[in-house]
């Protein structure tokens, strides 16, 4: 997925950030757009990008 966001928005700082307990978040200027613990699944890489713009 870092790949694919660093293709799309290649002028973008993309951290990835090691958690525990299967915990998957994406988070943008702050505000969080997606969790894994509210969805319970990983998100496609399409529900990222239009999350995102």
């Amino acid at each position: 997925m870092a790949a694919t966001l660093r293709d799309r928005f290649a002028d973008v700082d993309i951290e990835m950030i090691p958690s525990g307990g299967g915990r998957f978040e994406v988070v943008a200027d702050g505000n969080l757009i997606y969790s894994k613990a509210a969805t319970g699944r990983h998100p496609t890489h399409e529900e990222i990008l239009d999350a995102l713009g």
